[in-house]
């Protein structure tokens, strides 16, 4: 039986705009669970579907993302709703609170048992050089707005 090839996507800033809910994690009082509640309101990132679909033509699909696992069904529906390719769904434990670099990693470690990794698509400058030293092929989703917040979500809080 021949072993599937990836093609692996995060979600926020490559799929989803978070820019509309990263006020409720700016300053000093981080309302996390204000930041969670509106995830399933994120606009699609056109490019991001594009590149998916087109993806999905060639690759069995997966979305590799830091999203707590409490935000699976509110992931897999947005997912839905946007109409974006079928494909596992792999999200950080509960409790996980290590940087995006870092779980990441782990987390594609995972599926490179299942398959081979085409290539990975993420936002996160420091999460793709961690896959690049890795040997993973990396595509830099350059489409989404930087966001200085967001970085500090994903790596310096472990929470996205």
């Amino acid at each position: 039986m021949t072993r599937p090839s990836f093609a692996v996507f995060d979600i926020d800033g490559v799929l989803a705009d978070v820019e509309h809910r990263l006020h409720h994690i700016r300053g000093r009082r981080r309302n996390w669970a204000g930041f969670f509640a509106a995830a399933g309101d994120d606009p699609l990132l056109v490019e991001g579907h594009r590149r998916a679909v087109e993806a999905a033509a060639e690759h069995a699909i997966v979305y590799l993302s830091g999203r707590p696992e409490h935000l699976r069904s509110v992931t897999q529906a947005w997912l839905e709703h946007h109409a974006l390719p079928a494909g596992a769904l792999v999200l950080r434990g509960a409790r996980d609170r290590r940087p995006a670099r870092v779980i990441k990693p782990e987390l594609l470690a995972r599926v490179a048992e299942q398959g081979s990794i085409a290539f990975v698509v993420d936002d996160d400058a420091a999460v793709c050089e961690a896959l690049r030293a890795r040997g993973y092929r990396v595509v830099q989703a350059a489409w989404a707005v930087e966001s200085r917040t967001l970085r500090r979500a994903q790596q310096g809080r472990g929470r996205t």
